[in-house]
């Protein structure tokens, strides 16, 4: 199989995985409260991990990598997965799965925002005319499609899953300055999340419920939302010559997630979430795909003058 072959392999499978998670979270949060989630997820994760890492023979790596930024991993591990899936399952908890999928989406909409104040970017235009078109979507399907009231049937949800945007916006500006082996810097701030989690569970509500079931659902949300998924997405990226074709991909994965939605939650998918969603979908392929039009439209100019 040629490397392009193998990324496009590992990236859609990547991309199925985590278009199922969405629906892992409800039936997960059906046996358990939030925080209980977080920690069985994150547990399984760390363990996937260390394997894989294990496997990989980079475990050399774990403890140099800590000792040269000690303080970004404990950042980082409040971040993701302490803060990041506390309030992303809390929003999981309060609202339909159709719209908590599609609001947290908006999170690449966000990014370039942010690192204008907090990394010193420009604001372009078009991510400036993104951004208006996803939140038009964001607060269609907020809305529930009835624009004119104002009216959100779970404003707490709401404020859950858009914060957890701006969470995971901070967590990748953090990244930025992160020079380690990818996996490895994922595992350090998972063990360093993971006693945050701990403790925040034990203080309101210990594990009660241990029936095979139950931990089925956290160990799959462990597996194929935060350990597995991210390492077969990284052998995509590295696999492929060209890495916008793999990260184009990413634009099936909540038109999947819905279907999944539908398809085992029985969710009744309203025509707000198909709209609100469409316009998300809009505004992030606008932001990915003008500056590549943009950037070919230069060079063929650039190559016309050279002749």
């Amino acid at each position: 199989m040629s490397n392009t072959s193998l990324a496009y392999a590992y990236g859609l499978v990547a991309v199925l995985l985590w278009s199922t998670v969405a629906t892992a979270f409800k039936v997960a949060l059906s046996f358990y409260t939030p925080l209980q989630l977080v920690f069985v997820a994150v547990l399984t994760s760390i363990i996937a991990l260390s394997v894989i890492i294990l496997w990989q023979r980079k475990h050399t790596l774990m403890l140099r990598q800590f000792k040269r930024r000690p303080g970004f991993y404990l950042l980082s591990g409040i971040l993701n997965p302490f803060l990041y899936y506390f309030v992303l399952f809390e929003a999981y908890d309060l609202l339909p799965a159709q719209q908590a999928l599609s609001l947290n989406y908006t999170w690449a909409i966000l990014l370039p925002i942010l690192a204008v104040p907090l990394l010193g970017h420009k604001l372009t235009k078009v991510d400036a005319i993104a951004a208006l078109i996803a939140y038009s979507g964001v607060y269609i399907i907020a809305t529930g499609g009835n624009i004119t009231a104002f009216n959100f049937d779970s404003p707490k949800g709401i404020a859950f899953v858009l914060s957890s945007t701006v969470i995971w916006c901070l967590y990748w500006v953090t990244n930025t300055k992160d020079d380690g082996d990818a996996t490895v810097s994922l595992l350090l701030s998972f063990l360093i999340g993971l006693p945050l989690v701990t403790i925040a569970m034990l203080i309101h509500q210990p594990i009660s419920d241990l029936s095979w079931q139950a931990l089925t659902a956290g160990v799959y949300v462990g597996l194929f939302e935060m350990g597995i998924t991210f390492v077969l997405w990284l052998m995509a990226l590295k696999s492929t010559e060209k890495t916008s074709n793999i990260t184009t991909l990413v634009f099936l994965t909540p038109v999947l997630s819905v279907g999944f939605i539908a398809l085992i939650l029985k969710e009744q998918i309203a025509s707000s979430t198909y709209i609100g969603l469409c316009f998300i979908l809009t505004g992030l392929i606008l932001q990915k795909v003008t500056p590549q039009l943009l950037r070919k439209s230069s060079l063929k100019i650039s190559h016309k003058h050279n002749k």
